[in-house]
């Protein structure tokens, strides 16, 4: 060393006896950085002259210290050989410690574990301030900044004889993990040495700050591939050509393939002939975002009816690279629709309010017809309960967790009927909307329609239904596709329909494709061992959903059985509702009934001469028999007069059958 050198030690060294013999404060030589440590030391008890054995960790504390630090070990590894390379044979060592001071990782020559200035550095030993003074390595973590300390610096007498380099590393958001050292003779120290030190802390930072880059990249693309995966609607990524590069499971299960059989493969090779080409063009022309498109599939199961939306992907150079393309089964679409729109059935069998023999029948043929797939008609007075026993039959067949959408056709006016049945597309009338709409048999496929008042079928739609029935496909008003469907069909009137076919008003080809499981509902007055039974039931509803207790005056039941009930059991529920919130004292009597209940002159005139509204009930009882005459001669006639064919077609018994016809004089 220069002379200048030497003095420089020698004034420092001077300054050090200084501190540690009186306490002097008036330092001239020592840094302030060096300065604060030396107080520390002195406030921490720290003996200057020590020469003891370096405190360390060992066994299990050092085995947890190494696992808690196993990433920036791992990382910095490499980054100490390169230091080391550069020291190599000098008898310096590249030291790496944790937050704590511990030494984790050590490079340095086997002369060096066994030099008296280095051998203090070995794995589990602490340079902490409190336990080694001030050095390097403690005070770069007490300053969390660099740092080098040279001879006397250090507050330790017996580590004079070095000089080292420290510096702190964080991790990526600031927090202290550790430092990197870089130790050896005092006599080889050079200025550049923290430099190295510095740089290789940094470039360790860096490393870390990319692995969590890395990892939250890995994170976020694992995240995106599980949504991608687990998404319900099937997901397809094109390239700029239309060509399928990456599809998730949702788009194998509808295609039927494995993700290796599709990628690769054109898109327009997946779509039949039932897709037009603008609809193609629609999916693949770049730069427009598009929704709703209706697409036919080819798949391993035959055709899929699906709606489309496609979004593209534009690069940073504003260059069309692909598109992402959704796909929904519009029969996914539907029971989402059925769900929410309340297109499900809730009433069964059980629900319907009846013990007398001719609704009991009704009920049994209703049962026997839920068992088939096959056209049910449903024929009764208005009030009867024609729908109870479409929803009921409809629950207990296997399309049971299908849609059951009701439509009456006669509450629809007659310009609408086909585009509510049957749909329409775009354009196909003023007023149309844009993206066209589905009718009610595509609602309904794979479920029931229930077509009430289907006497009231405006003949020009009556065509377009019996061809929908026999083909089991549609095509919408406006449109050229034809559309699968896969409906069961209930309908109910309360009109005669033979008699429309004889007039002329009912296609007679349409009446024998309905007629296939016929159910005569019977009217109230002809079951009024019934009318207790759904006075209870209503009343104990009503009472049930307010809270209240009502009683019945014994006298009223009376006036029921006595009336002829023209409205049926839609009647009785209104008047029971009305007696209810009448009643007074909690007792419903008489005087809460509809006068033309209690009025003795509408109850039925002495000599057997009839009211006018007793004439109009006898014409309707008549029409009930005559259709069930002419629907057990038809029977007889399809059955060639096999009457155990007809009583298991009608769901009775062969002696109801023999009943029926000798009540209405037909001989066998």
């Amino acid at each position: 060393m220069s002379a200048r050198v030497l003095g420089a030690e020698k004034n420092l060294y001077e300054n050090w006896q200084a501190f540690i013999g009186s306490g002097e404060r008036n330092l001239p030589f020592v840094r302030t950085q060096i300065f604060r440590s030396w107080n520390r030391c002195a406030e921490a008890g720290v003996d200057p002259l020590n020469i003891g054995l370096r405190d360390c960790i060992h066994g299990d504390k050092l085995a947890v210290a190494l696992l808690e630090r196993e990433e920036l070990i791992s990382v910095a590894h490499p980054f100490m050989a390169d230091l080391y390379s550069i020291v190599s044979g000098t008898g310096f060592v590249v030291v790496l410690t944790n937050e704590q001071g511990y030494v984790l990782e050590i490079f340095g020559d086997k002369e060096a574990s066994k030099a008296p200035l280095t051998s203090n550095f070995f794995i589990g030993a602490s340079w902490q301030e409190k336990d080694a003074g001030t050095n390097a390595i403690g005070t770069a973590l007490e300053e969390q900044q660099p740092v080098q300390v040279s001879g006397p610096e250090h507050f330790c007498e017996k580590h004079h004889g070095l000089t080292c380099s420290a510096a702190p590393i964080v991790d990526p958001i600031g927090n202290l993990i550790g430092t990197l050292n870089i130790s050896g003779a005092y006599e080889s120290a050079h200025i550049h040495t923290l430099g190295m030190v510095v740089a290789g802390a940094k470039a360790i930072i860096a490393q870390l700050r990319i692995i969590k880059q890395n990892n939250q990249l890995a994170q976020a693309n694992k995240k995106l591939v599980d949504f991608f995966n687990m998404v319900s609607d099937a997901v397809m990524i094109l390239d700029c050509y239309g060509v399928i590069v990456e599809l998730n499971p949702a788009a194998e299960k509808i295609f039927c393939k494995k993700r290796t059989e599709l990628a690769g493969m054109p898109l327009h090779r997946l779509l039949s002939g039932g897709t037009g080409e603008k609809d193609v063009c629609a999916i693949l022309n770049y730069r427009r975002s598009r929704s709703e498109i209706e697409l036919t599939l080819e798949t391993a199961q035959g055709s899929c009816r699906c709606l489309a939306s496609v979004e593209p992907i534009i690069n940073e150079l504003e260059t069309f690279t692909g598109s992402f393309v959704t796909l929904r089964p519009l029969k996914a679409v539907q029971n989402l629709v059925h769900r929410y729109s309340g297109y499900l059935a809730s009433l069964q069998f059980k629900d319907i309010i009846g013990e007398s023999r001719e609704m009991q029948e009704a009920i049994q043929l209703a049962k026997l017809s839920a068992k088939s797939s096959s056209n049910v008609l449903l024929e009764g007075e208005s009030g009867t309960g024609k729908e109870i026993f479409a929803q009921s039959i409809h629950n207990q067949s296997s399309r049971g967790a299908a849609p059951f959408i009701p439509l009456n056709c006669g509450a629809i006016p007659r310009e609408l009927v086909g585009s509510e049945l049957f749909g329409y597309d775009d354009g196909a009338f003023t007023g149309a909307r844009k993206s066209g709409k589905p009718g009610k048999f595509e609602l309904a496929s794979g479920g029931t329609i229930f077509l009430d008042e289907i006497g009231d079928m405006p003949l020009e739609h009556q065509a377009v239904l019996l061809r929908v029935i026999q083909e089991k496909r549609l095509t919408r008003i406006g449109g050229l596709k034809e559309i699968p469907v896969d409906v069961r069909l209930i309908c109910a009137t309360h009109k005669n329909l033979l008699q429309q076919v004889r007039n002329g008003t009912f296609r007679q080809d349409l009446y024998y494709r309905l007629n296939v499981m016929s159910i005569t509902i019977p009217p109230l007055r002809n079951r009024k061992e019934d009318i207790p039974l759904l006075f209870k039931h209503f009343l104990a509803k009503l009472c049930n959903d307010r809270g209240a207790r009502l009683r019945v005056d014994s006298d009223l039941m009376h006036y029921l059985y006595s009336y002829l009930w023209p409205g049926n059991v839609r009647e009785l529920q209104n008047v029971v509702e009305r007696a209810a919130n009448l009643a007074i004292n909690g007792v419903v009597s008489v005087n809460q009934l509809p006068s033309e209940i209690t009025h003795k002159s509408l109850q039925g005139l002495p000599g057997g001469i009839a009211t006018p509204k007793q004439s109009s009930l006898d014409q309707q009882r008549k029409q009930q028999q005559e259709r069930e005459k002419q629907q057990l001669l038809h029977l007889l006639d399809m059955h060639h007069g096999n009457v155990s064919k007809v009583a298991r077609e009608l769901g009775v018994s062969r002696k109801t059958v023999y009943n029926r016809m000798h009540r209405y004089n037909i001989i066998n």
